[in-house]
């Protein structure tokens, strides 16, 4: 009975050292994906505030450039040189949107140092050395 019980301890031993480790690595990925979240979070709002920005500059920047053109052509090719004008903004928030789209569409997997730990643990777990 006593060798029963060694074994029965030894066992919950190794189980409860299995479970701390697995909890242990658990606890470890989570950490890290917090702290790609946070470095995610903080660069995408830098580079919305500064593409906000740019949007701010370039809309006073195309309304002045307008204002210029119309008054310029005012006398001579009022309607055509606004027809003009429009067609050019238009091609170019087409062509924004395009870039936009396609930059969503191929951009990098998130949380890739996760997403490698986890890898090497999946790749640690079939072949244990």
């Amino acid at each position: 009975m006593t060798t029963e019980s060694a074994t029965q301890h030894e066992s919950h031993s190794a189980l409860r050292r299995i479970a701390g480790g697995v909890l242990a690595i658990a606890q470890t990925r989570l950490e890290l994906i917090g702290i790609e979240i946070a470095e995610e979070k903080e660069r995408l709002l830098i580079s919305l505030f500064i593409a906000l920005a740019g949007m701010l500059l370039s809309l006073m920047a195309l309304v002045t450039l307008t204002v210029l053109i119309a008054v310029t052509f005012w006398d001579s090719y009022r309607w055509q040189s606004l027809a003009v004008l429009t067609a050019v903004y238009t091609l170019a928030a087409i062509g924004c949107g395009l870039n936009a789209w396609n930059r969503l569409r191929n951009s990098p997997p998130m949380f890739p140092a996760t997403l490698a730990e986890l890898e090497k643990d999946s790749a640690a777990l079939r072949h244990p050395k």
